[in-house]
Order: C-alpha cells, then structure tokens, then sequence
C-alpha cells in the first residue's frame, strides 16, 4: 500500500469505553426477586426474608426493602412487618381479571388488524417461528414470551396507545400465568401454536370476525384450565 494511502488512527477510537455505571442496590434486588418470581423458581406461597435476599444478592437491607415494596406494589408481594414478604400465588380471580382485559382489548385490536400489513404480517410469522422454535427446545419460559410478543404485536398495530399501555401493564403477570398453565397442561404448548397459527391465517384471509373468534376461543382457554377443565 503506498503511504499516502494509509490513514491515520485516531486515537480516540483507541480509548477505553466507558463502563457502564453500576445498578442501584434497589434496582439489583428488585431484578433478581421479580425474575425468580416470574420464572417461577421462587413459587407462590414463599416467604421472603430481608436478610436472606440481602445475602443473595450482596447487599444491605436497605435496599431490599425499597425493592420488596416496589414489588408489593406491582402485585407480587405482599410484605409483612418484622416477617418478611410473602409471595402470591396465581388465583383464579387473577386470572379471570386479566383474561377478561385481554378479551376486551385484543377482540377489538384484532379486528382493526384486517386488512393485515406486510410489516405486521412478517413479524407475526417471525413471532410464530420463534415460538415453535423455543417449544422445540423445551424453553417454556422463552415460548411464554413469544406467546405475549404475538398477542402484544397486534394490540401495538391497533394505534391507541391508551390500550397499549393497559395491555402492557399486564405483561408480567400474563408470563407468570402462561409458565404456569403450559407446566400444569404441556400439550397446551403444542395448541397455542397451533391456535395462533389459526388467528394468522384469518388475518391473511381479510376475515376480521373469525379473527376476532379465533381469539376470543384462544384467550378464554386459560379460565377454562383453570377451573379444572381441558380443551
């Protein structure tokens, strides 16, 4: 190469980057709590000692308690003084509150879905692979997150952003229930697939009122494990 083609290095590109900043002590406990919960390593019923979880995670109880209260906002926990914090279990009243949100939002945000986008189409489909991919895998936690990414994609699509964020608002305890059924029901892995791939195809076809059934047939499956009966 001759020299006058060679460049010069900046030496900016050079520097070290800049470490992030570490996370606040609350954020890190709040984290490691809100995850297990979700993931359901720690089950309903269990309680949460402040030492204990200032031991895990390598901090002061402090912040343990500003995280535990955070989560008993959030509907998690529910903490009792010089106890600890107890976490709740999935009920059947839970779940039927949020099945019915759900239906509320989704029937009416599946059918403003029609006519289907090539943008909302391609990542239904993406959705869709990702979920028979993770179910392959036997990753119920990842397919519960591409399950809600499906539902949350057409909600988003609708355009009222009041709506969405009502339906985000109920992302973590849809996980927490989704983990739940597909552990209690395995099969049930198999037919949300297949009943979003039902919902897709309506969507494809124009049909906003099958659509819109496809869903409502979906969403009302989880009330129904629930009280004991399988579909």
């Amino acid at each position: 190469m001759h020299p006058c083609c060679i460049y010069p290095v900046r030496m900016s590109s050079l520097a070290p980057q800049p470490t992030p900043p570490p996370q606040p002590a609350a954020e890190r406990v709040y984290a490691h709590v809100k995850q297990a919960v979700l993931d359901r390593r720690i089950e309903g019923g269990t309680l949460l000692t402040e030492g204990e979880l200032a031991q895990a995670v390598g901090v002061s109880r402090t912040p343990v308690r500003e995280a535990l209260l955070r989560l008993e906002m959030e509907g998690l926990l529910k903490l009792y003084p010089k106890k600890g914090a107890l976490v709740l279990a999935v009920s059947a009243q839970e779940i039927a509150d949020v099945v019915e949100t759900r239906l509320l939002v989704e029937e009416f945000a599946v059918r403003k879905a029609v006519p289907l986008s090539a943008r909302l189409q391609a990542r239904l489909e993406e959705l869709l692979a990702e979920q028979r991919h993770h179910a392959r895998e036997g990753d119920l936690r990842a397919v519960a997150a591409a399950d809600r990414g499906f539902h949350a994609e057409i909600v988003r699509h609708a355009g009222n952003q009041i709506l969405a964020r009502l339906y985000d608002q109920l992302r973590d305890r849809q996980l927490r229930m989704g983990v739940a059924v597909m552990e209690a029901h395995p099969d049930r892995v198999t037919k949300n697939i297949a009943e979003h791939a039902e919902v897709l195809q309506a969507l494809r076809d124009g049909d906003a009122e099958l659509a819109a059934r496809c869903v409502r047939a979906h969403v009302g499956r989880v009330k129904d494990l629930v009280r004991g009966e399988t579909r």
